[in-house]
């Protein structure tokens, strides 16, 4: 198993069936999983409560490999692929190169994830810098406009940075904030751009104030839900580790903030998603 997930306590039981769904932004590497085998056993046991296809993110050039393969092994698994912010000064000419061949794969369906993370630098040894950041969230959205796919931005702590970044670059057609975590200012600036905003367990955590206001403000056309799995496992679960199959537990926490069926909220982030990825 890989060191990045959450070690000593269970994964959460299986919950209800809730269907359709679409994890719009997993990490199945860092789940676990090696190979083709180990790919299945985990969309297997999505597919068993209702999440029907999952979109496997990389981080570093050696996931976006991965990922591109595992999209290959499974018909229920598409891939993203970028250069993590924290990672932008791995972005040599190789890289580039690398990255776009790996980009223009059918399976491949979203340039991801990029953005900003303004909390790290000074906190994680050999961490890109705010500068090499943004050179490099600049050329991944140049890449998301030249081959015509969905740009996911990853932002911690960098909400001004990021859209000054894409007012100045000019946004891609699709964009998606994943994971998103900021507050009610932030969530009126991307849903007055047209941006999908893709919520995680975090909307389930009591102290995600902000967050928690800034949700009932995006509407429904532009909702996408997400594990961020192994990462962000939904209360009362926080600090287990998380997988796709976790989904329903953080569509019924939304279900409960914004007021609305969760089979509803199944129905319109699965239509989203679809429509944003361009997947059956």
């Amino acid at each position: 198993m890989s060191s990045k997930r959450s070690a000593g306590r269970e994964a959460p039981p299986p919950p209800e069936p809730l269907t359709p769904l679409i994890d719009a932004h997993t990490h199945l590497d860092a789940c676990g999983a090696q190979d083709a085998d180990d790919v299945r056993a985990i969309v297997d046991r999505a597919e068993a409560v209702g999440v029907q296809t999952v979109v496997t993110i990389a981080d570093d050039l050696a996931s976006a490999r991965w990922a591109t393969r595992a999209a290959e092994w499974d018909p229920r698994v598409y891939a993203a692929v970028a250069l993590h912010p924290t990672r932008a000064n791995a972005l040599t000419d190789d890289a580039r190169a690398e990255l776009e061949r790996l980009a223009a794969h059918p399976r491949v369906v979203s340039v991801g994830e990029t953005g900003m993370d303004l909390y790290w630098p000074g906190r994680l040894e050999g961490c890109a810098t705010p500068a090499e950041q943004r050179e490099a969230f600049a050329w991944h959205i140049d890449l998301a406009k030249r081959i015509g796919k969905p740009l996911m931005i990853h932002n911690r702590d960098a909400d001004a940075e990021v859209l000054d970044v894409l007012r100045a670059e000019g946004a891609p057609d699709t964009v998606i904030f994943h994971c998103f975590s900021s507050d009610a200012a932030m969530a009126r600036a991307c849903v007055d751009a047209g941006w999908l905003i893709s919520l995680s367990g975090t909307v389930s955590f009591r102290n995600a104030h902000a967050l928690r206001e800034a949700v009932p403000l995006i509407p429904a056309e532009q909702l996408l839900i997400e594990t961020d799995a192994p990462f962000l496992t939904p209360h009362p679960f926080r600090g287990a580790p998380n997988e796709p199959y976790c989904l329903p537990y953080t569509v019924r926490a939304l279900a409960e903030v914004v007021g609305r069926p969760a089979e509803q909220l199944a129905g319109e982030t699965t239509a989203n998603a679809r429509r944003a990825y361009r997947v059956a």
